[in-house]
């Protein structure tokens, strides 16, 4: 028995060391890869149109018009922008985006360092002109990505308790604050690299979420996982608690392969929370399908050498069961 003992004790001890090496060595790998990233030259230009417009005078419209045209549709004359410049709601609009970035800083380094890591990533990609306004709260629009351009609603940033956003339901509220950013231009970009999927199954969308929330687990190494996927640190920590319950449920409901459209309402779509229709719902943040999805694209990658491009092209069915997922406990 005592060598019998012995020989376990042996042998977990060198399974632990083998763990430890191997950590160890992915650990460098990711430095490696962070230092190449930092040496990447990126040309990164932001124009701060919310603040050239907030200081301009009636007779720079003109100016202001021929260099942003795509800020000025046509029907409009120019009456309403030289109205809009003394409207009294507007500036304070004005003031306190003003008050809340300054000058921008942190967020162009946190743009210069996701532009970096798109661009190790996705060579081909060009780094869009990046221009700053404001959209009267139009937060559905927040981040609008083109090839060349980048428009940034930065009074959609101000803070869940603003009292600009008094009048929109809280579980929206919550994330129209400047540190999920970085994370909306990465959903913005995963659009454009990431299809979405012709299969109606729930588990293609669920997966479809969890490659975009991957990407961005490469894009944004120093982001949380709470800023990544829109979550409070409490929300995140209610979805890392109840992993095992919610894909128990999934599994015996039958969920992952069914055609039901109410599924994406319930567990993927933007909600102030999940709808299992159990009591504990109202204790659950939403999208918590998505969070799912994004577990069982963690566990495939880390078990199979695969690009992005091969990641994104595969199907939800195949990285399922090549991730061979297992619910935390």
């Amino acid at each position: 028995m005592k060598r019998l003992l012995k020989y376990f004790t042996l042998e977990s001890a060198s399974w632990l060391f083998l763990a430890f090496i191997l950590v160890l060595s992915g650990c460098k790998e990711t430095d490696k890869i962070e230092e190449a990233i930092a040496k990447i030259p990126i040309d990164l230009k932001i124009s701060r149109f919310d603040r050239e417009f907030a200081e301009a005078s009636a007779s720079d419209i003109s100016q202001l018009k021929k260099q942003y045209p795509y800020l000025f549709p046509s029907q409009f004359p120019d009456s309403v922008w030289v109205a809009k410049l003394t409207d009294t709601l507007q500036v304070e609009l004005f003031d306190q985006v003003d008050k809340t970035f300054g000058n921008f800083e942190t967020e162009t380094e946190a743009l210069e360092s996701l532009f970096q890591h798109i661009k190790y990533y996705f060579p081909e990609f060009e780094t869009p002109k990046v221009v700053t306004l404001t959209s009267d709260v139009r937060y559905e629009d927040r981040i609008i990505l083109t090839d060349t351009l980048l428009l940034i609603g930065l009074d959609n940033y101000l803070g869940k308790d603003h009292y600009f956003y008094e009048g929109i339901q809280r579980y929206i509220a919550s994330g129209l604050d400047k540190k999920f950013l970085a994370s909306d231009v990465a959903s913005a970009f995963s659009k454009k690299v990431i299809s979405y999927p012709r299969n109606r199954a729930f588990l293609s969308r669920m997966v479809y979420y969890g490659k975009e929330l991957y990407l961005k687990d490469k894009l944004l190494p120093t982001n949380t996982d709470a800023q990544k996927i829109g979550y409070s640190e409490e929300q995140m920590e209610w979805a890392i608690a109840n992993e095992e319950q919610i894909w128990k449920y999934f599994v015996e409901q039958e969920v992952l392969y069914s055609t039901d459209s109410k599924l994406d309402r319930k567990f993927l779509d933007p909600a102030p929370f999940s709808k299992f229709g159990l009591e504990l719902d109202n204790q659950s943040p939403g999208r918590l399908g998505r969070y799912m999805g994004w577990q069982i694209v963690r566990a495939f990658m880390e078990k199979n050498d695969v690009s992005l491009k091969q990641l994104f092209d595969m199907p939800a069915d195949d990285i399922l069961k090549q991730s061979n997922y297992k619910p935390r406990k």
